[in-house]
């Protein structure tokens, strides 16, 4: 008993410092991260060119190149549409006025607060703006040096994968050599799997959003359809703060609530689409987790690694599960994260949709 006691404690003082070296080593990890899971994306097209005796140095390169293009234009996409929403600004500022004014008068009427008293109180809680401008620099600085970063590890764990490859098959045994094999493959692939599905996603969001709010005649329809996409990236939490904004901008216009009504419908039947009929067809079984899981994982990606951790959660968490199923002490691990198996066979369109 006195050994099994003693075994746990150890086991969870090895999680808990598993877990402070994560969070200190954000910094650096973080990056990695996102480099090596990108790199992933593009590891098809990089063996492409290399079968047609391309260097890999200069298909490294190229795949550089179609990051930095997609970026570019998706960046362009959405400016775009920032642009068009920031020339209908000065009615959004007046209707902001308004609203201030009116939410003023509310709280002098029922909390007996005067509005002078209410300025003083903001006054108080806002930051200096040098603060806010110290604040805004350092965030861009740390932006782009990560960002720096990001691109370096893309490039260079693209070049070495071989290298680095060699190097975890040989840290095993021989006999399980074979077996390691397999899970970098498995990991490679469910990380080229959920990104590409992601992307899918996002599009097909784009598709459905763009056409809900058209149909409502929500105004800047569409740029607000990239926006609820695009936060997709943020699980969970990504929709709702787009959806939030597409009602909170609406209300700023002075839409009636027939149309923000219709706005929280749309994300409503998007959500229902997405999580019964896309998300199984498209992200497939070896990305799954269970519900309680990806939860876990959110929570614990944000508090070690703040939105890139919430970012991050669900491929690491993915991968981590494909890694305890091919470890023989480790595959508990893997069945409490993976999803429950169901004894009830898929019925109806999503099973003849998946033999499409």
């Amino acid at each position: 008993m006195t050994l099994s006691l003693t075994s746990v404690i150890k086991k969870i003082l090895l999680l808990f410092l598993l877990f402070l070296g994560l969070y200190f080593a954000k910094d650096f990890l973080i990056p990695l991260c996102i480099g090596g899971i990108l790199a992933t994306l593009f590891l098809p097209f990089c063996h492409w060119m290399e079968s047609k005796k391309v260097p890999k140095g200069i298909a490294v390169f190229a795949c550089l190149l179609a990051f930095l293009l997609l970026l570019f234009i998706l960046i362009s996409l959405l400016g775009y549409k920032v642009m068009e929403l920031i020339s209908d600004i000065a009615t959004l500022k007046q209707k902001a006025i308004e609203t201030g004014t009116q939410i003023q008068k509310y709280v002098f009427n029922h909390l007996n607060i005067s509005i002078s008293e209410q300025f003083k109180i903001l006054k108080n809680e806002q930051p200096s703006y040098s603060n806010m401008l110290q604040m805004m620099v350092g965030s861009v600085t740390n932006f782009l040096s990560s960002f720096i970063l990001l691109l370096v590890y893309f490039a260079f764990l693209l070049y070495y994968r071989s290298h680095i490859k060699d190097f975890l098959v040989q840290l095993t045994a021989k006999s399980q050599q074979t077996e390691m094999q397999q899970i970098l493959k498995k990991v490679t692939a469910v990380s080229q799997q959920y990104l590409l599905g992601l992307f899918k996603m996002i599009f097909l969001l784009w598709i459905m959003y763009g056409v809900g709010f058209s149909v409502l005649g929500v105004e800047n329809a569409i740029f607000f359809a990239i926006l609820c996409g695009l936060l997709e990236i943020v699980p969970f939490i990504g929709n709702i703060t787009g959806t939030t904004l597409t009602v909170l901008v609406a209300a700023i216009h002075g839409s009636n609530l027939g149309l923000l009504g219709g706005i929280v419908l749309v994300y409503g039947i998007v959500q229902l689409i997405q999580g019964w009929i896309l998300e199984p067809l498209i992200l497939g079984p070896q990305v799954k987790i269970n519900s309680l899981f990806t939860i876990i994982a959110l929570v614990l990606g944000e508090l070690l690694w703040g939105i890139p951790g919430i970012i991050l959660a669900i491929p690491l968490t993915a991968m981590f599960k494909i890694v305890c199923d091919h470890i023989e002490s480790l595959k508990p691990f893997g069945f409490l994260i993976g999803e429950i198996e169901s004894s009830k066979k898929e019925v109806g369109f999503i099973a003849k949709l998946k033999k499409i």
